[in-house]
């Protein structure tokens, strides 16, 4: 799921395409891959001291890591990249994608949208984990219970392209005048605001995943808090959920596709971001996958590991807050500060880790368009680094706002290396050249996310991924009604933008209004663009089959089996 994601969180493109994309970081990155795969890992399935080892051939199951405690399981509130990895093995919907990155039938057998109305009939085998039928009145619950404003949920804009949806979750009209309904036990009814162009890839995504309403209810406000107040239609269940430490998900004897998932268990054995903890661990053959950074390849290639790398889909961005009260509302201050920094400096001499590219706009880099890339559609305007005019901004900016000086500027960032070294970054380089004082406050993620609902801060490291392949994924984060727009951003022109994309059945004028958005970004100095990440990871030879997504779960074990040949 993507969502807010944390600075440690694609398609999957060969090797040549990325390095026409990503230049020199890429270089390197593909370097390093063709020597890794050279030699296999000497890892070792034998458990000491009671922990199991990464691969369990006896139980045909694997050991691996998640970086936080997923903060939200009810996917009719989940918001971020973490919780998304565990849903995207747990949950299923009516459609799904791939192991190829393809829309293919999920708990729908079959689907018909004609016009504004969509239509889906539901396998017979469908079942819950507690083997209970799954009906369209189950998908119509989900979604309306999403809606429902004392719901409160963050991704009930995802459902606004539904009739009346927009309205409902605005409280003026009754939840009961959406555009949902279950016709009978397997057929579902979905009547849109009009017909678009992309309403098969929005389903794919967790929010429009089905819930139980009896076992909703009867969970007495505890649904999705522990392993056992959650009913799973996906290939997995979760048996065990020791918050903070530990995840087990096992194969789900009812669902409906038996031969989909190999593995039997995947254990989530720890719960951290540390990374010489997380490198230990797979140097002792404790976890089958890990992330590595720039320090870490020469002794992973030293060890003989195979990596590999990817772009994982995300962009990640300094985000302003434009509530009332807050400095940040000034745009001179704010294009000063896009002036006095420099992102090709931040990922090329501060984070270095390779793979990871400056961002150009809120639009990722891999991004299609009508026929090509969006970036080579409508090229993102770049702002230079240039002091001397940032601090002509920031002398207009202290006029406008009636002050001699600005007041400490609060930087809002999670705990993870790249945050850290990020967030320290623009501390020095605004002091340096602007003289502005930076107070960071550093927060565990789901502090972070907190704080960026509530408003508690004046700029924040921010990232976001894709919930589907459409620009309108980007595009949409905006928008005045969406929930994740934490910063509060609100503006007229680029609602009606959003609202072109959302609505137009024609390409072309599709990806001129996101090309027009991406300008208003740039001269209304929304952001600061940071990095898209990159990753480069050593995974176990004797695991196949691990998909590194953009589009879904980040991490998908879903396909992954245990190659007995590599033993």
């Amino acid at each position: 799921m993507h969502k807010p994601i944390d600075s440690n969180e694609g398609f999957n493109r060969s090797a040549s395409r990325q390095l026409a994309l990503y230049g020199v970081g890429a270089v390197l990155a593909f370097v390093l891959l063709m020597l890794g795969l050279n030699s296999a890992a000497s890892l070792t399935s034998t458990s000491t001291g009671g922990v199991a080892g990464a691969v369990d051939v006896e139980n045909n199951e694997i050991t691996a890591y998640l970086r936080q405690d997923p903060p939200e399981l009810n996917t009719m509130g989940a918001a971020d990249a973490v919780s998304g990895i565990v849903l995207g093995h747990v949950m299923e919907g009516l459609l799904r994608y791939d192991e190829h990155g393809e829309i293919v039938a999920g708990l729908a057998e079959r689907w018909e949208i004609e016009g504004d109305t969509a239509t889906f009939w539901i396998r017979d085998n469908a079942r819950w984990s507690n083997g209970e039928p799954i009906t369209a009145h189950d998908f119509e619950f989900a979604w309306k219970t999403t809606l429902d404003p004392a719901t409160a949920s963050q991704y009930a804009f995802i459902l606004y392209v539904i009739k009346n949806a927009a309205a409902a979750n605005n409280g003026e009209l009754s939840i009961d005048d959406v555009g949902v309904r279950a016709l009978d036990d397997k057929t579902l009814q979905v009547t849109l605001e009009q017909p678009i162009a992309y309403f098969e890839k929005m389903v794919a995504f967790a929010t429009f995943s089905p819930v139980n309403e009896a076992f909703f209810n009867s969970t007495n406000g505890r649904f999705a808090a522990e392993a056992e107040s959650l009913l799973y239609s996906g290939p997995f269940m979760m048996t065990s959920w020791v918050h903070g430490a530990s995840l087990r998900i096992e194969k789900n004897p009812y669902y409906w596709d038996q031969s989909r998932a190999k593995l039997d268990a995947i254990n989530f054995a720890y719960v951290t971001e540390d990374t010489n903890t997380l490198l230990n661990l797979f140097k002792d053959g404790r976890i089958v996958q890990v992330d590595l950074t720039a320090e870490m390849l020469e002794g992973a290639m030293q060890q003989g590991w195979v990596l590999d790398r990817f772009m994982d889909g995300s962009v990640f961005f300094i985000d302003f807050n434009h509530r009332d009260g807050r400095v940040t509302t000034n745009k001179n201050l704010r294009r000063a500060m896009v002036l006095a920094q420099d992102a090709n400096e931040l990922v090329n001499s501060v984070i270095k880790l390779p793979g990871y590219v400056p961002a150009k706009s809120l639009f990722p880099a891999w991004m299609r368009g009508a026929s090509r890339t969006l970036h080579e559609e409508y090229p993102p305007p770049e702002a230079p680094f240039n002091v001397a005019l940032a601090k002509e901004h920031l002398e207009k900016a202290k006029q406008e706002l009636g002050l001699s000086e600005i007041p400490p500027i609060i930087l809002l960032a999670d705990t993870s290396p790249v945050a850290t070294i990020s967030a320290q970054y623009y501390q020095e380089t605004f002091k340096k050249n602007l003289g502005l004082d930076i107070v960071i406050d550093q927060q565990i993620f789901r502090q972070r996310l907190a704080k960026m609902e509530s408003g508690e801060f004046d700029i924040v490291l921010s990232g976001w991924g894709p919930d589907y392949n459409d620009p309108l994924t980007f595009g949409d984060y905006y928008a005045s009604w969406n929930l994740n727009n934490r910063g509060h951003y609100r503006n007229e022109r680029l609602d009606e933008l959003v609202r072109i994309g959302q609505n137009s059945l024609d390409n072309e004028e599709r990806m001129a209004a996101f090309g027009e958005i991406q300008q208003i970004l740039f001269d209304e100095s929304v952001l600061i663009g940071n990095y898209e990440r990159g990753r480069v990871y050593a995974t176990d030879p004797r695991v196949k089959g691990i998909l590194r997504r953009a589009i879904g779960a980040e991490t998908d074990y879903t396909y992954a089996y245990i190659d007995l040949d590599a033993q």
